[in-house]
């Protein structure tokens, strides 16, 4: 009997060790990245964005909201009726050759969910770029179908690659891996960095900003790193990088950056240290009442433009992933409200050219 009984704690004991090490080494990959060290470890702890160990939003911000924690609004997700998440049929979209569109047209390309082109005074940018895989593995987030139209591949040569934070439905390991040989720099949050450092991009080509810095690489182009109200993580260790929105300027235009976040002073704040902002680019879709702080709800999304001021809005967030509980198509809804609330709101389908010339 105890030789029976020490063979069932003998075998429990190597299968929990084979899992331990099956979990190893499968964050182990590089599509994880790397946590900060080094130089770039120092100039963390002397940001005034990072304390105890962490980065910070400006507010006070609880991740979850509602009485569930976080594994358990997951367990519900996953195993609530899901029918009305998913489009019933193919989500319009358009296929454009980019790589012939004039640079000297002043424009954005939606490619669904957070990913974009932007084309502004013969700058081409590429912002959260997402062509293979929103999570860590292939069968989890899969995308709409007809949504994945658009790789790699397609990309014409770009000068700046603009990452807002680095989960994975806005940082793509194979994205930007494939992307390296044609974009001349990455602008991405501070400590995004150590992750693109392991894939291979130099620090020379790295502009990497903390809340409140800015970067002019080169005349006419000068890009604000701002706050937003989020956090970071690809794996365990949350909040060891820092989440962005950005301002892109050039000479005849300015073009806000959203990335994801709730909604907060922020937006207020920015409109009166960069007022006259003629595009932003706003999250609309993910949100929950359970994670109300990090993802902007709809009946806040038309405050945050009206905070901005911003002359045209345009939302993304929506339309590739489900990420959460709400109908896909409910974002859509979302902009109608912004024009009845008197939004200059721009409504396009995925890869339909957006003129910015207005």
């Amino acid at each position: 009997m105890k030789r029976k009984k020490r063979m069932v704690i003998i075998i429990f004991v190597c299968v929990l060790a084979a899992m331990a090490i099956g979990i190893f080494a499968f964050l182990r990959q590089p599509s994880f990245g790397r946590q900060p060290s080094g130089e770039r470890l120092e100039r963390i702890k002397h940001s005034p964005n990072y304390r105890n160990g962490q980065f910070r939003n400006l507010q006070p911000t609880a991740m979850m909201t509602g009485k569930k924690n976080r594994w358990q609004a997951l367990w519900e997700f996953v195993a609530s009726d899901r029918s009305k998440l998913y489009p019933a049929t193919p989500v319009p979209a358009v296929k454009t050759d980019l790589k012939h569109l004039p640079r000297t047209e002043n424009l954005m390309v939606w490619f669904g969910h957070s990913s974009y082109l932007l084309q502004m005074d013969g700058k081409r940018i590429l912002v959260d770029p997402v062509f293979h895989a929103a999570s860590p593995v292939s069968f989890i987030n899969k995308p709409f179908e007809g949504t994945d139209l658009y790789k790699p591949d397609d990309m014409p040569e770009m000068d700046y690659l603009v990452i807002t934070h680095d989960h994975w439905d806005h940082l793509d390991y194979r994205t930007v891996k494939e992307l390296k040989g044609k974009t001349r720099k990455a602008i991405c949050p501070l400590g995004v960095g150590e992750h693109f450092e392991r894939w291979g991009y130099g620090k020379e080509r790295l502009i990497e900003l903390d809340w409140e810095e800015k970067a002019a690489p080169e005349p006419g182009f000068t890009i604000y790193c701002l706050p937003t109200r989020h956090f970071s993580g690809r794996g365990f260790s949350a909040n060891q990088t820092l989440w962005a929105s950005f301002l892109l300027e050039t000479p005849s235009l300015s073009v806000y950056v959203g990335g994801d976040g709730g909604y907060g002073t922020h937006f207020a704040r920015i409109a009166s240290q960069h007022p006259g902002i003629d595009w932003a680019i706003l999250e609309n879709g993910q949100y929950s009442e359970d994670w109300r702080y990090i993802h902007t709800m709809p009946g806040e999304l038309s405050q945050a433009a009206k905070d901005l001021k911003a002359k045209h809005v345009v939302t993304v967030h929506h339309s590739k992933f489900a990420l959460s509980k709400h109908p896909w198509d409910e974002p859509l809804r979302n902009e109608e409200q912004l024009r009845k609330d008197s939004i200059d709101i721009v409504v396009t389908a995925i890869g339909s050219p957006i003129g910015l010339e207005r």
